[in-house]
Protein backbone atom coordinates (compact mmCIF):
# COMPACT_ATOMS: atom_id res chain seq x y z
CA UNK A 1 0.00 0.00 0.00
CA UNK A 2 2.47 2.39 1.12
CA UNK A 3 4.57 1.54 -2.18
CA UNK A 4 1.23 2.17 -4.56
CA UNK A 5 1.33 5.73 -2.51
CA UNK A 6 5.20 6.72 -3.07
CA UNK A 7 4.72 5.47 -6.64
CA UNK A 8 1.51 7.50 -7.27
CA UNK A 9 3.21 10.71 -5.33
CA UNK A 10 6.17 9.97 -7.55
CA UNK A 11 4.07 9.82 -10.93
CA UNK A 12 2.38 13.37 -9.74
CA UNK A 13 5.65 14.81 -8.67
CA UNK A 14 6.64 13.95 -12.36
CA UNK A 15 3.85 14.91 -13.95
CA UNK A 16 3.97 18.61 -12.08
CA UNK A 17 7.26 19.12 -13.22
CA UNK A 18 6.56 18.01 -16.87
CA UNK A 19 3.78 20.62 -17.13
CA UNK A 20 5.95 23.45 -15.11
CA UNK A 21 8.49 22.59 -18.24
CA UNK A 22 5.79 22.72 -20.67
CA UNK A 23 4.70 26.20 -18.86
CA UNK A 24 8.31 27.30 -19.17
CA UNK A 25 8.64 26.08 -22.88
CA UNK A 26 5.67 28.40 -24.38
CA UNK A 27 6.64 31.15 -21.90
CA UNK A 28 9.90 31.37 -23.87
CA UNK A 29 8.74 30.86 -27.22
CA UNK A 30 6.50 33.39 -26.63
CA UNK A 31 8.70 35.53 -25.66
CA UNK A 32 10.96 34.63 -28.13
CA UNK A 33 8.11 35.67 -30.36
CA UNK A 34 7.59 38.88 -28.82
CA UNK A 35 11.29 39.82 -29.56
CA UNK A 36 10.86 38.70 -33.42
CA UNK A 37 8.34 40.98 -33.44
CA UNK A 38 9.58 43.83 -31.90
CA UNK A 39 12.62 43.54 -34.33
CA UNK A 40 10.94 43.18 -37.02
CA UNK A 41 8.74 46.16 -35.95
CA UNK A 42 12.16 47.99 -35.64
CA UNK A 43 13.67 47.08 -38.37
CA UNK A 44 11.01 46.67 -40.92
CA UNK A 45 10.75 47.26 -44.09
CA UNK A 46 8.66 50.34 -43.48
CA UNK A 47 11.52 52.49 -41.23
CA UNK A 48 13.79 51.51 -44.63
CA UNK A 49 11.27 52.79 -46.89
CA UNK A 50 10.77 56.05 -44.66
CA UNK A 51 14.07 56.50 -44.60
CA UNK A 52 14.95 56.26 -48.09
CA UNK A 53 12.84 58.58 -48.53
CA UNK A 54 13.59 61.13 -46.32
CA UNK A 55 16.58 60.66 -47.98
CA UNK A 56 15.40 60.94 -51.48
CA UNK A 57 14.12 64.57 -50.67
CA UNK A 58 17.07 65.60 -49.05
CA UNK A 59 18.91 65.26 -52.13
CA UNK A 60 16.08 66.69 -54.02
CA UNK A 61 16.41 70.06 -51.53
CA UNK A 62 20.14 69.70 -52.12
CA UNK A 63 19.89 69.95 -55.67
CA UNK A 64 17.10 72.25 -55.89
CA UNK A 65 18.99 74.83 -53.49
CA UNK A 66 22.10 74.78 -55.59
CA UNK A 67 19.77 75.35 -58.78
CA UNK A 68 18.53 78.32 -57.03
CA UNK A 69 22.31 79.43 -56.27
CA UNK A 70 23.51 78.64 -59.72
CA UNK A 71 20.52 81.43 -61.10
CA UNK A 72 21.20 84.04 -57.70
CA UNK A 73 25.08 84.16 -59.25
CA UNK A 74 23.88 84.02 -62.88
CA UNK A 75 21.64 86.93 -61.94
CA UNK A 76 24.33 88.86 -60.07
CA UNK A 77 26.68 88.43 -63.24
CA UNK A 78 24.29 89.96 -65.51
CA UNK A 79 23.87 92.90 -63.50
CA UNK A 80 27.49 93.61 -63.05
CA UNK A 81 27.91 93.59 -66.69
CA UNK A 82 25.12 95.79 -67.31
CA UNK A 83 26.04 97.99 -64.70
CA UNK A 84 29.97 97.95 -66.50
CA UNK A 85 27.96 98.55 -69.73
CA UNK A 86 26.41 101.35 -68.58
CA UNK A 87 29.05 103.45 -66.92
CA UNK A 88 31.23 102.59 -70.05
CA UNK A 89 28.18 104.43 -72.20
CA UNK A 90 28.77 107.43 -69.22
CA UNK A 91 31.62 107.55 -69.79
CA UNK A 92 31.54 107.56 -73.65
CA UNK A 93 28.85 109.55 -73.56
CA UNK A 94 31.51 112.38 -70.90
CA UNK A 95 34.26 111.89 -73.63
CA UNK A 96 32.14 113.07 -76.49
CA UNK A 97 30.99 115.82 -74.70
CA UNK A 98 34.37 117.32 -74.14
CA UNK A 99 35.26 116.50 -77.43
CA UNK A 100 31.98 118.58 -78.27
CA UNK A 101 32.97 121.47 -76.65
CA UNK A 102 36.39 121.15 -77.71
CA UNK A 103 35.06 121.73 -81.20
CA UNK A 104 33.12 124.77 -80.23
CA UNK A 105 35.88 126.89 -78.67
CA UNK A 106 37.34 126.35 -81.93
Amino acid sequence: MKEEEKEKKEEKREKKKRKEEKKKERKEEKEEKKKEDRKKRRGGEKKKEKKRKTEREKERKKRKEKKERGKRKEKKEEKREEEKEEKKRRKEKKRRKRKDERKEKK
